[in-house]
């Protein structure tokens, strides 16, 4: 049994089993290591999307979790999740993270673990971003994201279709395709490293080839230019 297989119920999911087992496999990676963490937590979830992450953040013991999502329609999906303790314990906000943060820290808010899972290279500006999530005071950064294969600390700049819900909103009123950019790993790492943050990877590896099905993105390698990964970024020691 994997976590999200109560989603097998859903009218949004129940014609596509492999999104959940996915969705399971990913969960194993991007919210099992970091429970200890979790439990007890304030948690914001960027780009939150139809609360699929909030309600697992929520389950693994999370005091509070506020999604900030920029499309309507995604949070209205929210409503069929199940009932009960985990779904009373997350709250949304309609709006666009590099609004709603600056209107958080002016608030005084702060919160123990941001997650951005799938953000992150549907932006441009990684670094001012980052840097509004250090104004919340965070003690551990979960980012699951698309990187660039480069050893070499750098963006690669891309576009997307705003009409799909899956990517970047609009950023001006009609703009049909936003752009996008994909830091590589070293460039994360360069970025952090100037806010007082530690990157730790999670190991991919240790999945088997014969359990990676539907995880193939995490998986790419040259002559592929990107490639998906899970890291955790925390407060490096004072020296």
């Amino acid at each position: 049994m994997g976590f999200f297989d109560f989603l097998r119920d859903s009218p949004r999911y129940a014609d596509t089993p492999a999104s959940i087992a996915r969705l399971n496999k990913r969960h194993r990676f991007l919210i099992d290591p970091y429970v200890d963490d979790i439990k007890g937590a304030s948690v914001l979830d960027l780009a939150s999307h139809d609360g699929r992450w909030s309600y697992a953040l929520s389950a693994a013991g999370a005091r509070e979790v506020l999604g900030i999502e920029g499309r309507a329609e995604s949070i209205e999906q929210w409503a069929a999740y199940p009932e009960g303790p985990v779904k009373d314990r997350v709250s949304f906000v309609h709006g666009d993270v590099y609004e709603e943060l600056p209107r958080l820290v002016a608030e005084g808010r702060q919160f123990d673990v941001v997650a951005l899972f799938g953000l992150f290279y549907h932006v441009m500006d990684h670094y001012n971003l980052l840097k509004l999530i250090y104004a919340v005071k965070p003690k551990l950064i979960i980012i699951d994201s698309e990187f660039y294969i480069s050893p070499d600390p750098t963006v690669r700049i891309a576009r997307e279709k705003t009409d799909n819900r899956l990517n970047s909103i609009e950023h001006i009123p009609g703009q049909k395709r936003a752009p996008m950019g994909f830091p590589s790993r070293s460039a994360l790492e360069v970025m952090a490293a100037t806010l007082g943050y530690g990157v730790e990877w999670a190991d991919w590896g240790t999945v088997p080839p014969d359990r990676r099905n539907g995880l193939a993105s995490y998986y790419r390698e040259p002559p592929e230019w990107k490639v998906r990964d899970t890291c955790a970024l925390r407060p490096l020691a004072a020296e």
